[in-house]
């Protein structure tokens, strides 16, 4: 993937969220998703430039541009189903995807990112059978790929990270380089050369902190609820209040031995 440290590079942000979504995430309380990768981006890349598009609701991109127009895509996380090609929200986003693999560039994602990556590059991806991973993903470990993968430079072997999904790569493309798995879901994040373009992704949250996840979880709770994950609004409310507080005082050991939480989170 080419470098963008010494430049002032233009990163396309890819926000899929239809517009009533990204009511619900302020609604909770939620940073955007766009608004996450945006501030993750700045401080990695003070002096690049960032645009946004919604292509739910926005059919082109800003000024109508392609992706030549950039240095670098970002896809953030997104609630439509990417199979589900009927949709035009959904497949003006993955026309996007397989056009930025044509013109060579580069792509980064997370969650409906290595959905992208996967789809746009003849790989498949479906429902997942356990149902939804939440919160934390457990246990997720490198592949000996993974081990000497730069997107995974300074990852310890076993790791835990943010998470919320029902959908997963169940085919990988060609091209592509499985980087790390867990018992839940057997592709947790991977690369893809394909065509000109190169993808790295991760289904688990890069740009997620505590507190993004706790709003994640009031954003999520007609769901969560019905699924198992609480047993009520109080049983949610005193979990996300434990997320918060933890997020306030990060060295609160009992916090982070019942939450689970370690220095890889």
């Amino acid at each position: 993937m080419k470098s963008l440290s010494n430049k002032r590079a233009t990163i396309l942000i890819i926000d899929g969220y239809p517009l009533a979504s990204r009511r619900d995430l302020d609604i909770a309380g939620m940073k955007q998703a766009w608004k996450l990768f945006a501030d993750m981006a700045a401080g990695y890349l003070p002096r690049c430039e960032c645009r946004v598009w919604f292509p739910s609701d926005e059919p082109l991109a800003p000024g109508g541009f392609g992706p030549a127009h950039y240095d670098a895509v970002i896809w953030t996380g997104c609630n439509l189903t990417i199979y589900h090609k009927d949709d035009a929200r959904v497949t003006r986003q993955i026309e996007f995807a397989k056009e930025a693999y044509r013109v060579g560039t580069p792509s980064f994602g997370s969650c409906w990112g290595i959905q992208m990556a996967t789809l746009a590059a003849g790989g498949q991806v479906k429902a997942n059978p356990r149902g939804r991973e939440m919160c934390l993903a457990r246990n997720i470990y490198l592949t000996d790929a993974g081990q000497k993968h730069p997107m995974m430079l300074g990852k310890p072997p076993v790791y835990s990270a943010f998470i919320s999904h029902l959908d997963e790569v169940v085919r990988l493309p060609k091209g592509a380089s499985l980087l790390a798995c867990n018992d839940f879901t057997q592709v947790q994040a991977l690369a893809v050369t394909h065509g000109k373009g190169m993808f790295w992704a991760t289904q688990y949250h890069t740009e997620y902190e505590l507190r993004d996840m706790a709003r994640l979880i009031v954003a999520r709770e007609s769901k969560l609820v019905p699924e198992g994950f609480f047993t009520g609004h109080d049983d949610l409310a005193q979990y996300v209040g434990k997320l918060e507080a933890l997020a306030h005082e990060p060295a609160r050991k009992d916090l982070r031995w019942q939450l689970a939480v370690g220095d890889d989170v």
